[in-house]
């Protein structure tokens, strides 16, 4: 019998009012007028649709699919497609809104959007999922546009996913536009350094925060939650970097080792064995929420929304906490961080790497050159690494936590966008 970790028990706030809570604190800080609060709180356009598919065995199944664009005011709309089937309104809102602070935190000239179909891409085969992406792609034709809104992958979905969404909206256009998705195959106009992006982000987030902190990463240990795409590039490379990391977890549970664990290895059986980590014999199996309560240097949250809550936050003993993943820790938990003196690197900061890199595939689908995997590194290093001084100041400047520091350097800017722009 597998060992399944428990369901972290959940702040009672939805995500969308977990994002307005910090939302709120930084506008009131920043004197946003009422205006202006009332249209970036707002999702600029909300659609729900119903998508009829022919599964495998000649049965009609209807799945249901979301797109909000939470705003277009610094330009196209930008934000993955997840597949999964806790999908729900109110987490593709406050996903949406996300965006649009990732974007203006990093200088992105984007919006935010996000999208989602309710459905477990798990127990489907490759046609269902085939049929399913081509299907919503087709209802979201007035939606998506290398202009208008650009999606891109997100949990249980990928480069094969992308690509069908980019072949069927080039069908009806009678031509090929790589640039209406991104995310999609190398050969497809896919950019290189995008599969480690987020993670290579985290990484430049961590060790821009291990500087503030006087943290040598040659004596600094890690534990990482969640060892997917994010979680596993973020420990590799900062593995790569000196920082031991001692623990690293997923669906099949967590595992430790006081001597650092092989990430190279632990990715190399990650992937033979399927995806999962069950069985990994280089460390000892541990509790999930015994990896959250690690004595180490660094945190990485980079798996779901809310595992770091009210509940066990005063269990946590890292110094410095970077979020890989969207909305790890609840706003209820925040104050008891902040009161402990943790060094937070928000979601909105930390994992915009990989919107920047999908930034990047944007630009080269439409120059219609490709960058080296070297100039595309280089460049995303620079804007995280800047972006995270911007916000460090900020929370200086102000006497804020670095998450109240990011909202406040986002709304700044979408706010004063909107100004320059003009309402109606």
């Amino acid at each position: 019998m597998a060992y399944i970790e428990p369901a972290p028990i959940k702040d009672e706030q939805n995500p969308f009012e977990a994002m307005m809570s910090r939302f709120h604190i930084a506008s009131q800080i920043l004197g946003i007028d009422d205006e202006v609060y009332n249209v970036l709180k707002n999702p600029a356009k909300q659609v729900i649709v119903s998508l009829p598919i022919t599964m495998d065995d000649g049965s009609i199944k209807v799945f249901e699919g979301f797109r909000v664009i939470h705003s277009n005011i610094l330009g196209p709309s930008k934000g993955g497609i997840r597949f999964d089937p806790g999908v729900h309104l109110d987490e593709v809102k406050a996903l949406a809104a996300w965006m649009t602070w990732k974007c203006a935190v990093v200088d992105i000239p984007y919006g935010g959007a996000k999208g989602g179909i309710r459905c477990n891409p798990r127990e489907m085969s490759s046609g269902e999922i085939e049929r399913l992406t081509r299907a919503y792609t087709l209802s979201m034709l007035e939606i998506f546009g290398p202009d208008r809104d650009i999606p891109a992958p997100d949990m249980g979905t990928g480069p094969r996913e992308m690509a069908w969404l980019m072949d069927e909206y080039s069908r009806t256009q009678g031509m090929t536009i790589n640039s209406v998705v991104t995310g999609k195959p190398l050969v497809l106009g896919g950019s290189l350094g995008r599969t480690e992006a987020t993670g290579r982000g985290v990484m430049v987030s961590a060790l821009a925060a291990m500087e503030k902190l006087k943290i040598n990463p040659y004596k600094a240990t890690c534990a990482v939650q969640g060892f997917g795409n994010v979680g596993s590039y973020a420990a590799l490379l900062l593995e790569e970097r000196g920082v031991k990391i001692v623990a690293i977890s997923d669906l099949s549970g967590a595992y430790y080792n006081e001597n650092g664990i092989d990430i190279e290895a632990a990715r190399k059986y990650n992937e033979q064995n399927k995806g999962s980590l069950e069985g990994f014999k280089d460390a000892e199996v541990i509790g999930g929420e015994d990896l959250l309560a690690l004595d180490v240097d660094v945190l990485v949250p980079a798996a779901t929304e809310d595992v770091i809550t009210s509940h066990n936050v005063n269990n946590i003993k890292a110094k410095l906490i970077v979020e890989g993943a969207n909305g790890p820790t609840s706003a209820k938990a925040d104050t008891v961080i902040a009161d402990k003196g943790i060094m937070v690197a928000p979601d909105i900061l930390a994992n915009a790497g990989g919107v920047t890199v999908s930034y990047f595939e944007w630009v080269q689908n439409r120059l219609g050159y490709k960058w080296t995997g070297e100039r595309v590194n280089r460049r995303s290093d620079r804007i995280m690494k800047d972006a995270f001084d911007n916000v460090y100041r900020t929370s200086q400047e102000y006497d804020v936590s670095m998450r109240i520091a990011a909202y406040i350097v986002a709304i700044d800017k979408v706010a004063k966008t909107y100004k320059f722009r003009g309402g109606y």
